[in-house]
């Protein structure tokens, strides 16, 4: 317990509490990283790399260190803190760091933030990171969000519903050939399967509308996901638009979050006026619709036309769903006033996570 309050504590606290030499190594990649706090602190060369003696390690050394002393949720977090609090920019750039890297939000989000200044040795390192962290994160919301929309969870079957007019006749007489029974003259199945051809029954209308601008990263990531998911549901159609001051429809995109965010452009102002009126557009039944403005609110123009499009989309009859953002962090930073006077207006408006936009969702369409 000692030599665990020493390595929190760190090496000014040597003299008191004296580290026990089998914990050497383990203060060294702690050092590598966390004594960057202290100016000319130990472990900082002026290179930017850490260490004193044994404990100079270059950033792919240090990070299997990390990877073999600490548990994962403790690597997990170093790795985080070595993105975002200290920028190491080498894990973006170097393509043996990138192999040995835990795809999760924070790399996806700083891979999609620096991807046009990624060299080109290592760009497809980097889209394979994309593509893993992306299919990470879909398929631990997937489940999640079909158990909002079907009230129980779903079997891995072909299709979404084990209806007769979904029923594959054909593939479940050729994969149950080998169950002939020569005693009843007859194939006795064991397993059935169905298609997925469900027919859209008067289905909704979800046009999304988010914003790339670099403050929205991680809404955007959760976007493609949410996007991708609802693209597979029967009783939706799903328009994916991302803006800043211009727009771009990945609707086209919406079978692949990871299509969706290798066309992201993050960073650039916002036209939220100018989005709302491309969503106004894609209308077509207004009563089956829901439009859903993922944005900070941070308008780059005068705020008072996109209040004046938000009532207009209203009034139309169609559902308004603002999300100042859409992740799971609790103190999203946006405009407060502007979140209060569109929500007067009828619109619901609120900071929430990707399985609480699918409650919605469901609950308005049941």
């Amino acid at each position: 317990m000692l030599s665990r309050w020493r390595l929190i504590l760190g090496q000014f606290a040597e003299e008191k509490l004296p580290l026990d030499g089998s914990y050497a190594e383990t203060e060294d990649a702690l050092a590598f990283l966390y004594d960057r706090e202290y100016s000319g602190g130990r472990g900082i060369r002026s290179d930017g790399s850490g260490g004193r003696g044994a404990s100079v390690f270059s950033v792919p050394e240090w990070l299997g260190k990390v990877k073999k002393l600490f548990p994962k949720s403790a690597a997990e977090i170093m790795q985080k803190d070595a993105l975002n609090k200290y920028g190491i920019d080498e894990m973006l750039t170097n393509s043996e760091i990138l192999k040995n890297l835990e795809p999760d939000i924070t790399l996806l989000g700083k891979l999609l933030s620096f991807r046009n200044i990624i060299p080109q040795n290592v760009r497809k390192q980097a889209d394979d990171v994309i593509r893993r962290a992306a299919e990470e994160i879909s398929k631990k919301l997937e489940v999640a969000i079909r158990r909002s929309f079907y009230g129980k969870k779903l079997s891995s079957t072909q299709s979404y519903y084990k209806v007769y007019r979904n029923f594959d006749f054909k593939k479940t007489i050729e994969r149950n050939l080998k169950n002939y029974s020569k005693e009843y003259g007859t194939i006795i199945p064991r397993r059935l399967y169905f298609s997925n051809t469900v027919k859209r029954y008067n289905p909704w209308d979800i046009i999304i509308l988010a914003d790339q601008s670099g403050s929205m990263c991680n809404s955007v990531i959760y976007t493609s996901v949410m996007a991708s998911i609802f693209a597979k549901l029967p009783f939706l159609r799903t328009k994916l638009a991302v803006f800043d001051t211009a727009i771009a429809d990945l609707s086209e995109h919406t079978s692949s979050a990871t299509d969706i965010l290798m066309r992201v452009q993050l960073g650039g102002g916002t036209d939220i006026y100018r989005a709302l009126c491309y969503g106004e557009s894609l209308m077509t039944a207004p009563a089956k619709t829901i439009v859903i403005l993922i944005t900070d609110l941070y308008e780059g123009g005068d705020i008072r036309r996109v209040y004046r499009k938000c009532k207009d989309i209203l009034e139309s009859g169609a559902k308004l769903i603002v999300l100042p953002a859409l992740d799971y962090e609790s103190e999203p930073c946006y405009n407060r006033p502007a979140a209060k006077y569109i929500a007067g207006m009828g619109a619901d408006v609120a900071a929430i996570t990707p399985e609480e936009l699918a409650e919605w969702i469901g609950n308005i369409i049941s």
